[in-house]
Order: C-alpha cells, then structure tokens, then sequence
C-alpha cells in the first residue's frame, strides 16, 4: 500500500474542514456548474453533493431568482469580489433550518477563486444570520416598548409630561419658524380632590381613564397632542388652529366630559352633581416674546380664571 503523502494529507484535512465549518460553501466553475458543496449546504438546502455536483446552478435552485446574485457571481468570475446586503436581500437561497420552517436569513458573500492554468471559479459563501436578526427584531421592538413606556402615560395611555415638554418645544418652534398660530389648553377636573377623598382612588383612577379618553376622541387629527400634565391636569396642543377654531374645540371638549355623566356629589352648592372640567386656552404670540414658558404661563392664569369664575368653563388669555 503506497504510503500517504503529505498533499493526500493537507486533502483529507482539507476535507474535514469543509464538512466541519459552520458557513455554506460552494464553489461554480466559469459555466456557473457547482463544483463544491460542503455538509453545511447539504445539511440546510436537503441536497446532498452527490446530487447537485456537477450541474448548473439554476438548474439545483430553479426558485434562485435574484439578479444581484447573478451579477455578483458574473462580477466574481471576472476576478471581483462581492458581498449582497443582508437588509436588502435578507433570503435569497432557499435554505432551512427546519422543516417547514421559514427561510434561513442570510449573509452572502461571492469571493473570485484562480486555479493554475488560469480557469476562473467562484466561491459563495453563505452564513446563517437567524439568529442575529431576530435578535436585532426583538431589540427594536423592545426599544419601541421602552419608548412607548417613557412617552406614555402608564394609567390613562395618553401622552405623558415628559412628551408634552418635547412636543410644545418643537411646535412653537415650528410656529414661530412657520409663522402659524398654535393652541395650548390647559384642562383640570374640577373639585378632583374631594372626588377622591369621597370616592376613593381607585374609581378616581377609573374617572381620570375615562376622561382622557372622552378628550382624546375629539383629536382627529395627527399633530393634536393631548397629554396628562399631572394629576388631574391634562393639556392639548392644536398646532395651526386659528381662535375660533380652538375656541370651538375647547368648548366641544367640556361638553364632552360634561356628557359623561359621572355623578359627583361634592362638588359645592353652586357645582353641579357631575363630574366637569374647566379650561384656559392660550394662543401663541407671535409677536411678542413667542416661549413655551410664556404660552404656558398664560394658559395656566386663564384655567385660574376659570377655577375663580364657577368653573366647567373655558377662559381664554388676552392678547399681548
């Protein structure tokens, strides 16, 4: 028996390390026939080497319909390296993890191979990235969650404080870059304290809910915000909304909670037997200094005088 040379050595080595790697490996001479084809594409694609050496690839992958792999493949077979977009061509070989399972995600790479004798092949090598983009799914979703959870109000879903602050910056700068009116309201449930002093916290919580909710019915359109400002204060923003129209608004949405009906029975002699809210409503001026503190400032001195007035009211700020 001849003895093993050391080149019969490097091919058995050579050998075990194709079937051993965790990476899809073939290899097509110039015609595009597949010449190579390691365990790990036989073990996903559920051909063995026996049945696609040999043969074109088309012919083994009929389904293999994708143009930047027959440009890659073209572009390598002339001596140039090339690596597809894992976002833009996510599967495009028809590999499997499991049986009926989905397509595997994929990281494509077309590498040139020079043998001696100058016959060009090329070498394709694919990596299963399933792993890593349901990682990177699962972390985006994750990071809407958290984002949700920090704009968002956990008991009534609404917009909280913190997306308010963001929100009225970025609208009179909006406004005064624009030259566009805009509208701030700020809303409080009237005699809220001995709501819940009577009813307890936890129908007052319930009352908060349904609050918001009857406000946040009346926004239809996507740049209105409303948000719970604190305790039983809400506020809404009406980016391009003239006087009267937010005018109108504001006084829509105090009938709105007034039609409730959610009985209160401490709220004054003067008050009625319901559960209502009172308004200040403050245009943007434009004109003068044009701040987030002072649209704020004016909104919150005509809610007080709403409070002072006999509440479930709107009151609007004077101009200038």
């Amino acid at each position: 028996m001849p003895t093993p040379t050391a080149q019969d050595h490097r091919l058995v080595m050579l050998e075990a390390v194709l079937a051993a790697a965790d990476i899809g490996m073939l290899v097509l001479d110039s015609a595009r026939r597949i010449v190579l084809w390691n365990r790990w594409m036989a073990r996903y694609s559920g051909r063995t080497a026996t049945e696609v050496l040999g043969r074109e690839l088309h012919a083994v992958f009929p389904e293999l319909d994708n143009r930047r792999i027959d440009a890659a493949i073209a572009q390598a077979l002339r001596g140039f390296p090339s690596v597809l977009s894992q976002t833009l061509h996510k599967a495009p070989f028809p590999l499997v993890a499991q049986a009926g399972g989905p397509r595997m995600q994929q990281a494509v790479a077309v590498t040139p191979v020079a043998l001696p004798g100058g016959e060009r092949h090329c070498l394709i090598q694919i990596t299963d990235v399933s792993a890593a983009v349901n990682r990177e799914r699962l972390l985006r979703v994750q990071a809407l969650e958290l984002r949700s959870q920090t704009f968002s109000d956990g008991l009534t879903g609404i917009a909280n404080r913190r997306h308010f602050d963001v929100a009225v910056e970025k609208e009179v700068r909006r406004a005064k870059r624009a030259g566009t009116p805009l509208t701030l309201l700020m809303i409080d449930i009237d005699h809220f304290k001995a709501y819940n002093d009577h009813y307890g916290h936890q129908q007052g919580d319930e009352t908060l809910v349904r609050v918001a909710a009857a406000l946040a019915s009346l926004l239809q359109r996507p740049t209105d915000l409303l948000a719970r400002y604190g305790g039983e204060e809400f506020s809404v923003i009406l980016p391009e909304m003239d006087e009267p129209q937010a005018l109108a608004m504001a006084e829509a949405l105090r009938r709105r909670v007034r039609a409730l009906d959610i009985p209160h029975g401490h709220t004054g002699p003067a008050g009625e037997p319901f559960v209502t809210i009172s308004i200040g409503m403050a245009m943007l001026d434009t004109a003068g200094v044009a701040s987030v503190a002072a649209l704020i400032g004016a909104a919150d001195r005509a809610l007080y005088d709403a409070k002072r007035c006999g509440r479930n009211r709107v009151m609007s700020a004077p101009h200038g």
